[in-house]
């Protein structure tokens, strides 16, 4: 157990530092600790500790990028450890496996290497607020099959294993074609179960990865006759949560791509060759990757009667905190937070976790000193989806916009590429962000603009 730790506790004594722990290191939970670091931490007012299962933290709007191979995930990774040396809170290693309320403790889980040797016990950490910004993991509907054969997209371990999977795939069929096998007129095929923001990108990031591919001899096929991109979608379009002009845009931004896109089609079974649907044939697959739904970490319906709904998410009121334990608060995709009286809630958006973030930082200052909370109110900033060489397109919103600003062309990718730099900034500040563009600028131009191991 932590030797800080005081299980019987039920209040922070006057001359005690309040002890804030967040378990998550996303956009929100690591931009909440930065924060509050510099502003409870450094007065002295409380301790912030951050809880993350990983060591490094990763902008998760790049995995498509990182599953493509279009960027070396390790440049774009910035270390817990280093974050917290250099702002002032503390970061603890581990997996979130119990909740204590009654006593105020977390109890994390053991941290092993990969044959099993324990690096770090199973820990006891008090707090006097818990946040929960633990994100999501993939939700596959019970489909038979999906769990075990289409690969998720939660993590650079995830992204990393398409790459490799990708890459495998596009060697076996340039062989086959050089030695002329009954396998050399089959094409590389790739599956994408969900054509929401995320599988869209993907869909399009891969597209351009094969084009950039076939300059080199291992994997030199033809970008369109040997590749098979599908995106299948449930709903009747692409984009099915943004509006019907940038879906129908998007539609054909995929077509002149060459991604065939199943709208209205329903994935019955996942099979380690082939998708099945409700709608067509068995289709043949060499990969498949699931990006069509979320839910919240399936710990959190274990956390000592922590209210959750049915996709495992914390409900949460408008001041962001637990509706049956107000020590306990959540944000971020791991959270069911109200959107407005009739009873909608926000969508798991990376936006979304930032707001909540710059509130929560306001909200437990408010909280620190024993003043009334706030409510959270988010203000949708707009939505952006890349197309790779296609393009980018979206809105753009604002509180002195009367709707929506639809955007495309070179300003769209812009605002896209500066939204990822706005991120480095708030958490590493100008300079360091500064630093970081032009060495991400100079690998570019020293480095293949793919990565091909």
């Amino acid at each position: 157990m932590d030797a800080r730790a005081t299980p019987a506790a039920t209040a922070t004594p006057q001359d005690a530092q309040h002890r804030i722990v967040i378990v998550g290191g996303g956009v929100g939970g690591l931009g909440l600790a930065t924060r509050l670091s510099e502003s409870l931490g450094r007065t002295g007012r409380a301790q912030i500790v951050l809880v993350d299962r990983w060591p490094t933290h990763f902008w998760k709007p790049l995995l498509h990028e990182a599953a493509s191979g279009q960027i070396d995930p390790a440049t774009h990774q910035l270390q817990y450890a280093v974050q917290a040396q250099r702002h002032g809170f503390e970061f603890e290693q581990g997996e979130l496996a119990a909740l204590d309320r009654a006593n105020r403790v977390v109890t994390l889980n053991a941290l092993h290497e990969a044959d099993g040797r324990e690096i770090l016990p199973a820990r006891q950490i008090a707090f006097d607020t818990l946040v929960l910004a633990m994100g999501s993991v993939t939700h596959y509907f019970g489909v038979p099959g999906a769990a075990d054969h289409a690969l998720p997209l939660e993590s650079v371990a995830h992204a990393e294993a398409f790459r490799r999977k990708l890459l495998d795939a596009c060697q076996r069929a340039s062989h086959a074609r050089r030695m002329r096998t009954r396998q050399a007129d089959v094409p590389v095929s790739v599956n994408i179960i969900g054509a929401g923001a995320t599988g869209v990108e993907l869909a399009a990031a891969v597209r351009d990865t094969v084009r950039l591919l076939n300059r080199y001899s291992p994997f030199s096929l033809d970008p369109v006759r040997d590749f098979h991109i599908r995106l299948i979608e449930s709903g009747e379009r692409v984009l099915p949560a943004l509006s019907e002009t940038i879906s129908a845009r998007a539609r054909r931004m995929l077509d002149n791509l060459g991604v065939e896109v199943l709208s209205g089609t329903r994935v019955t079974e996942v099979r380690a060759d082939a998708v099945l649907t409700s709608a067509t044939e068995p289709l043949p697959g060499d990969i498949a990757i699931w990006t069509a739904g979320i839910a919240g970490p399936p710990v959190l319906r274990t956390l000592d009667g922590i209210a959750v709904n049915r996709n495992a998410q914390v409900q949460v009121d408008r001041t962001l905190q637990c509706t049956n334990d107000a020590n306990v608060f959540g944000l971020g995709d791991c959270a069911a937070c109200p959107a407005d009286q009739a009873g909608a809630f926000l969508a798991p958006r990376a936006q979304v976790a930032h707001q909540q973030a710059l509130f929560l930082a306001r909200a437990l200052k408010c909280r620190v000193a024993g003043q009334p909370l706030p409510e959270f109110v988010y203000r949708d900033a707009g939505t952006l989806v890349g197309f790779g060489r296609e393009g980018t397109i979206g809105n753009l919103g604002s509180s002195w916009l009367r709707q929506p600003l639809f955007v495309d062309g070179w300003f769209a990718t812009a605002i896209y590429k500066l939204i990822y730099r706005r991120h480095v900034m708030t958490l590493t500040g100008f300079a360091r962000m500064a630093i970081d563009t032009a060495s991400h600028w100079l690998r570019r131009r020293v480095h293949p603009v793919i990565r091909l191991h």
